[in-house]
């Protein structure tokens, strides 16, 4: 817990040198610290320091720390595992923002579950940018297909595309899929209905943030690098 702040101070570093190298102004990138498996008490640690924006895997364990952690009540709370369908109510209702939506009808149950006095619940499609069979999200083909489905429903506010590309990629394997990500979002934005609000493409993890920085990435979900490992 006592390298936390340590360990935001020198990841802040890295994204304000990664953002200065690629043109891009200070402070143009969500840091989502992803939170699975640490408890409320090092959570807090981190809110302490600035960190505002949390993102959990897991239904259940998630409510519990939001439960504990309900006096902060400028937390951010983001989905970032998969979805089952019979917890899309929960999830829909406890989060700010769902990064892995990967068919049409998880959009739909969130949307018919969000409760209405709340904002729009914010939403990135996932996409298997790498099209491996074991992973989930839509394909490339499908993507603006998919989210121009996803865009009429009326309590989801369609935010972008979210990528996990497969691990142990070479620097130009991780740079061409980040240039297809990049791409992507730019193809679906221009054909899309809603344009204006696709505005986010959240990729890049501890090992790879500052790369998916450099090629566009505005959200980056970071875990071992801000909590040490698990």
């Amino acid at each position: 817990m006592t390298d936390v702040p340590e360990n935001l101070a020198n990841i802040h570093k890295r994204v304000n040198l990664a953002l200065e190298s690629s043109g891009r102004p200070a402070k143009d990138i969500i840091l989502v610290a992803a939170s699975k498996g640490q408890s409320s008490d090092v959570i807090r640690v981190a809110y302490e320091c600035g960190q505002r924006h949390f993102g959990e895997n897991y239904l259940q364990e998630a409510q519990k720390k939001q439960y504990e952690l309900a006096d902060l009540l400028d937390i951010c709370w983001h989905f970032i595992g998969p979805i089952q369908s019979n917890k899309t109510s929960k999830i829909s209702n406890n989060f700010d923002w769902v990064h892995t939506v990967d068919r049409v009808k998880i959009a739909e149950r969130l949307s018919n579950s969000r409760d209405a006095s709340k904002p729009l619940l914010n939403i990135c499609m996932q996409v298997n940018v790498s099209e491996e069979i074991t992973k989930s999200g839509v394909s490339l083909h499908d993507c603006i297909k998919i989210a121009n489905i996803i865009s009429t429903y009326p309590y989801l506010n369609l935010r972008g595309l979210m990528a996990m590309p497969k691990n142990n990629m070479s620097h130009e394997e991780h740079k061409k899929v980040c240039e297809t990500m990049s791409n992507l979002l730019l193809e679906t934005r221009i054909n899309s209905s809603k344009s204006a609000t696709l505005d986010t493409l959240s990729m890049g993890m501890s090992s790879d943030f500052e790369r998916a920085i450099k090629e566009g990435a505005n959200i980056v979900r970071l875990g071992s690098a801000i909590f040490g490992t698990r």
